[in-house]
């Protein structure tokens, strides 16, 4: 196995998937020679050439269009939302066109083939308008898939994953960890399942759960908590739409607790789904209120990013108030 980056990680599966079918199409705002503002598409275009790889005009309603088109004739297209904050002008295209092809035409059509790519998160000062989560917005809507990987094992083999997933998939890259998160990835091709969530670490008094740059920071605040004592199980849910129920339930079994933290602020945020739902399933074996642990209800700050954000503390504390409850 190589040891590369999440940007690396990504580079090659777009790789692989277009080396491996030629219905595999990449385009976005600055994506060909330039290879994307973060370089995720560097040398798709001289190798694959500029009518497999290609710039957009700066018109992310149109990009998504445009996409879904090519995906109804049969194209895998891999459009990228340079930012996630950027996508709000597309949602229209996103929610009720791709979406919903597959049901208004009675299953003669469908948009299975698109994938949408874009960064997502603070943690790199740019403000509010390329910090934000907006995951949320999307898992409210029947016929896609969201989809956010941790580390770039991950990210090859989901984003490998959703480009054949006859559905159309979000796909939202925490860029925050595109330089910050290296380790061993398959040179070859595989893929990970989506709707799977992975249990990162087993314990026995609570369960922490969370998905993409939130990980890291799970995990340091399970260590802390280890360190007073308490075996914190760790999830990462990898899809929030499907997002996997029977995972997390069976852990809030076993744990009898739950943390849930995103970057998103709390209102509406995923996390209270999440929350409903597994206070239906597990409400006889509960034994402290579900905790939510979120970014905060308002725009997106530049100088007190630390504050707004999540971070291992303000977990730790949580962890801490649900085991004395």
């Amino acid at each position: 196995m190589a040891h590369m980056n999440m940007l690396q990680a990504i580079n090659q599966a777009l790789d692989v998937a277009m080396d491996s079918d030629p219905r595999v199409i990449c385009f976005g705002e600055d994506v060909g020679s330039f290879g994307g503002v973060f370089r995720a598409t560097s040398h798709l275009q001289e190798k694959y050439g500029k009518a497999r790889c290609f710039n957009t005009p700066l018109v992310e309603q149109g990009i998504v269009g445009f996409a879904n088109g090519l995906a109804a004739q049969g194209h895998r297209a891999v459009a990228e939302i340079q930012f996630a904050d950027y996508i709000y002008p597309a949602f229209d295209q996103i929610v009720n066109e791709s979406a919903k092809f597959r049901y208004r035409s009675g299953s003669l059509f469908d948009v299975g083939g698109l994938t949408i790519r874009t960064p997502y998160g603070g943690g790199i000062s740019g403000g509010h308008y390329h910090s934000q989560s907006p995951e949320a917005y999307f898992a409210h809507t029947p016929g896609l898939k969201v989809v956010v990987p941790r580390n770039p094992h991950q990210a090859k083999g989901l984003l490998l994953a959703s480009i054949r997933d006859p559905n159309p998939v979000l796909f939202f890259e925490p860029k925050r960890l595109y330089r910050a998160s290296s380790g061993e990835v398959p040179e070859g091709d595989y893929q990970l399942p989506l709707g799977e969530a992975e249990v990162v670490k087993e314990g026995a008094d609570i369960t922490l759960v969370a998905w993409g740059a939130q990980m890291p920071i799970l995990e340091e605040a399970a260590e802390l908590a280890e360190r007073e004592g308490i075996s914190c199980e760790v999830i990462d849910l990898r899809s929030i739409l499907p997002w996997d129920r029977d995972c997390v339930a069976d852990s809030v079994f076993k744990t009898g607790r739950l943390v849930i933290s995103h970057e998103a602020p709390l209102t509406g945020g995923f996390a209270a789904e999440i929350s409903a739902t597994i206070q239906q399933r597990c409400f006889l074996y509960l034994e402290s209120p579900i905790a939510r642990v979120t970014g905060l209800d308002t725009p997106f700050p530049l100088t007190l990013e630390k504050e707004y954000l999540p971070d291992a503390l303000k977990i730790l504390e949580a962890i801490r108030a649900s085991v004395n409850f």
